[in-house]
């Protein structure tokens, strides 16, 4: 008893070699403010800076939490941490099981020898037996709740995972949404120019046969009209393309995403970005909240490893019945019963628990600079978002001056050649230039909606 006295003492101060402590979320230090912050007195919602006012941004996200391709495979993930968790908290409970064994068996009379005369032997053996064995690891040094409190953790983190890619879904089909509401007003415009390419052609057609103005105003304007049919292809093309993009994000087919769009709505939105600090960020983007959750993971996993230098201690116990008549089985004279408890301590493992523990030690590492790494990244994204919509608006609201002066320049030169003042020349330049503002606008458009959703998104949602 000394003996087992004296090992367990050295085992347990084998054991008891101090960890340092893992690397903390809270050691990162984040900026103070962005640099393209809007102003404090903006408080308008996130949710604002998506095309909620849209009916087809509402018909396409009705289904997604059940139809998505990318959020049924995130969710499939966390089905799989949940089990894995359930995995690690039943280790923690006994394990009883039930066993039963019949056998019979025949020994050959022919084999057995140097018998005394009138000597016989039965041949045939059988035996019966059932029970139920039990064994229970007591866990007193936390192995194996640092396994459970890792797998929680990993639980924590597939479902942050989960929320980041419906977080990507709803903000890809939002610029899916802008995308084909955008190419719909390119050929809005299309047939407009083309209308106005035709109305001019007709004009000078008359003036050509009357003699007013040479033929080639005729061609010129003819050409104009060509010009303005060329771009129909593009934004087919560009529609085709949302289209296409919607199908695969949405698991919808083409004519079910097309019909969405039959009710009309504004190509973008005007939402103001939010004000927040970059702080912010480490509560709102999930996959920075998953990545918080595997640093803690990573270090609940040097726990369990750090655990294994100590001793092993389980309770075992078994009750069963065994006998040679199946008759006999249940007779009280059949009872087997056992109880006892092991215990198990590495007394010269020749460094493989340490190298366990450096290796969990150097996952834990990893998971930290992975953390810092996506924490930057996303405040890199916000900045990047935030400046963008800056610029983007800004170029949107010199093109709608510009689209006004356009129009201006147009009627001033179509009524001068009306007047006969001015040739056509100048007309089809302001027209073309009018044409040309008019797509850049909707570009822009659909250019500051876009980063509007890129805002949400870089803030998490």
């Amino acid at each position: 008893m000394k003996r087992l006295f004296t090992i367990l003492t050295v085992a347990l101060l084998t054991g008891c070699a101090s960890i340092a402590e893992g690397p903390s979320a809270s050691s990162v230090k984040t900026p103070s403010s962005f640099v393209y912050a809007p102003p404090q007195e903006s408080r308008a919602p996130l949710s604002a800076l998506l095309p909620n006012e849209d009916p087809a941004f509402q018909t396409l996200l009705t289904a997604i939490d059940t139809e998505a391709p990318d959020l049924q495979v995130a969710l499939a993930r966390v089905d799989a941490a949940r089990a894995a968790l359930r995995a690690a908290g039943a280790a923690r409970a006994p394990n009883i099981e039930a066993r039963g064994n019949a056998a019979y068996a025949r020994s050959s009379e022919n084999a057995v020898t140097n018998l005394p005369p009138g000597f016989a032997i039965d041949p045939t053996n059988s035996s019966f037996s059932a029970g139920i064995n039990a064994s229970w690891d007591l866990d007193l040094f936390g192995r194996l709740r640092a396994t459970q409190r890792a797998a929680g953790l990993r639980l924590d983190a597939a479902d942050a995972d989960a929320r980041a890619v419906r977080l990507a879904v709803v903000t890809d089909i939002a610029r899916g949404v802008i995308d084909y509401r955008t190419a719909q007003a390119k050929l809005r415009i299309v047939e407009d120019d083309l209308a106005d390419a035709a109305s001019l052609a007709e004009l000078t057609g008359k003036r050509t046969r009357a003699g007013i103005t040479p033929g080639l105003d005729l061609v010129r304007a003819q050409s104009l009209e060509a010009a303005a049919r060329s771009q129909r292809g593009p934004a087919e093309a560009d529609l085709a393309s949302a289209l296409g993009r919607l199908v695969t994000l949405t698991a919808r087919d083409g004519k079910s995403v097309a019909a969405a769009f039959i009710a009309p709505a504004e190509a973008g939105f005007a939402g103001e970005a939010p004000f927040a600090l970059p702080s912010v960020l480490l509560r709102q983007r999930p996959d920075i909240v998953a990545a918080e959750y595997r640093l803690g993971a990573a270090n609940a996993d040097v726990a369990a490893a750090a655990a294994a230098r100590f001793p092993q201690i389980s309770i075992n116990a078994a009750l069963g019945l065994a006998a040679l008549a199946l008759g006999d089985v249940f007779s009280a004279d059949s009872l087997t019963a056992s109880l006892g408890g092991s215990i198990a301590a590495p007394l010269l493992d020749f460094g493989r628990v340490e190298a366990q523990i450096d290796a969990r030690q150097a996952d834990a590492k990893e998971a930290f600079a992975l953390y810092r790494l996506t924490v930057f990244e996303g405040i890199g994204e916000a900045e990047s978002a935030l400046g963008n919509l800056q610029a983007r608006r800004s170029r949107l609201a010199i093109l709608e001056t510009q689209l006004g002066i356009e129009r201006d320049s147009l009627s001033l030169s179509t009524a001068r050649y009306r007047m006969g003042l001015s040739d056509l020349l100048g007309v089809i330049d302001a027209q073309r230039q009018l044409n040309a503002t008019r797509q850049s606008l909707v570009e822009a458009k659909a250019a500051a909606a876009r980063a509007q959703i890129q805002v949400y998104r870089s803030f998490g949602g």
